[in-house]
């Protein structure tokens, strides 16, 4: 009833008609899609295109509230940090116990993941001449490292889920480094590119909620040695947060010249924080079971949230570029799959090795580059790319990993 409403309201060009009608169709569609057994592996990916469909129908409701900016580069840190938090839960320390078994396709994955994807996004922002900021969040979308929904797929494809794991977890340590250097070699001439700024952006958006989840994952099995070890450490971080806005900042400022090493002081209170986080999180855990299987939710409105800012904030420049962008990110998903699968199989890994390769090399961390995107200021251009490619990347992902489900090796 709704489509045939959005269809009427589009004909006779009322917006007071379509406008709610074409929300009203998504969030139904959404819903309607956990009724079909076929189609709930796709829920995810339906909400996210509600965001989308709120972002560009209604996008100064998803600007501002009153005087409060929802694009603030704090909030946008702040959930994508939850996002990240969410997504280390499902991780564990275990993983990287993996990395002996799997050295080879490891190295192949992280060659192939940090050196197919940027080039190609350069290659598509000269294709498709794209504005010089959006074309700055395609190879920054592209140089990213890749997410966890890589591994799902992999899980859901029947491939080498091990290898998968780790090779998420290695390239997730990399990225603080390759891609800020990709950055700015790539797109140095598109953007203003701070190598140490991005970096220490990308310790607070991965590396600190991550390793907070990790902590929470160590303290489930920590011995009553180690929890008094934790326990100093969490008062000593206790007492370093509190000393900052004490003045402890301010005689930091004054008497460290040295901006990286402010920078790196900075990094500390966030580990710091995140070494709370992992402990208060994990006693809360503790005494409400569910509450691990409860934060792939939080995860999944975090990047509903951060959607639909950045689509709502990208508003006019995807009714310029919208349909470019998202040729684009077909484009670059697809050489994604296809050159991690060949090439793996090139270096001669076994072909479950290689969906496993072909998955991590085509699927990045929207989250990150949103995030990025955010702390520069820029979330509605540099931000729009990770927008545009994260829902296509999870439907191509999900067909693929169907696919090759029902083609075991």
């Amino acid at each position: 009833m709704a489509a045939l409403v959005l269809v009427a309201g589009l004909f006779l060009q009322q917006a007071m008609i379509w406008q709610p009608a074409a929300v009203t169709t998504a969030v139904g569609f959404a819903i309607g899609m956990g009724a079909i057994p076929t189609l709930k592996s796709y829920r995810y990916t339906a909400w996210i295109i509600v965001a989308v469909v709120l972002g560009m129908v209604y996008p100064a409701a998803f600007t501002r509230w009153g005087s409060f900016d929802l694009r603030n580069k704090w909030v946008i840190l702040v959930v994508v940090q939850l996002v990240m938090f969410g997504m280390g839960i499902q991780m564990s320390l275990k993983d990287f116990s993996g990395l002996a078994t799997t050295g080879k396709g490891v190295a192949i994955g992280l060659l192939c993941h940090f050196s197919v994807m940027p080039l190609m996004g350069l290659l598509l922002t000269k294709l498709f001449h794209f504005e010089p900021e959006i074309a700055a969040g395609v190879i920054l979308i592209g140089s990213c490292s890749s997410g966890l929904a890589s591994n799902v797929m992999v899980y859901l494809a029947r491939a080498n889920l091990v290898l998968s794991v780790v090779v998420t977890a290695m390239a997730t340590l990399a990225a603080p480094f390759l891609t800020p250097l990709l950055m700015k070699l790539l797109a140095g001439t598109l953007i203003e590119v701070k190598f140490i700024n991005m970096m220490m952006e990308i310790i607070k958006i991965v590396i600190v909620p991550i390793g907070a989840a990790l902590l929470h994952d160590y303290l489930r099995t920590a011995s009553p040695k180690a929890w008094k070890t934790v326990t100093i450490i969490l008062m000593v971080c206790i007492l370093w947060l509190a000393a900052l806005p004490l003045g402890g900042w301010h005689w930091l400022e004054t008497h460290i010249s040295s901006v990286p090493l402010l920078q790196s002081v900075e990094i500390t209170g966030f580990l710091a924080g995140a070494f709370i986080a992992g402990v208060l999180y994990h006693l809360l855990a503790q005494r409400f079971t569910k509450l691990d299987s409860l934060m792939p939710y939080l995860s999944m409105f975090g990047i509903v949230y951060f959607t639909t800012v950045t689509t709502a904030a990208g508003h006019d420049n995807l009714l310029k570029v919208g349909g470019l962008l998202f040729l684009a990110s077909v484009l670059h998903n697809a050489a994604g799959y296809f050159f991690g699968y060949w090439l793996s199989r090139l270096f001669r890994l076994d072909k479950n090795s290689a969906r496993t390769i072909a998955f991590e090399v085509g699927l990045q961390n929207g989250g990150m580059a949103s995030g990025l995107a955010g702390s520069m200021g820029k979330l509605g251009t540099v931000g729009l790319p990770a927008a545009v490619f994260s829902p296509w990347m999870n439907i191509s992902g999900s067909i693929l990993a169907n696919y090759w489900r029902k083609r075991k090796v």
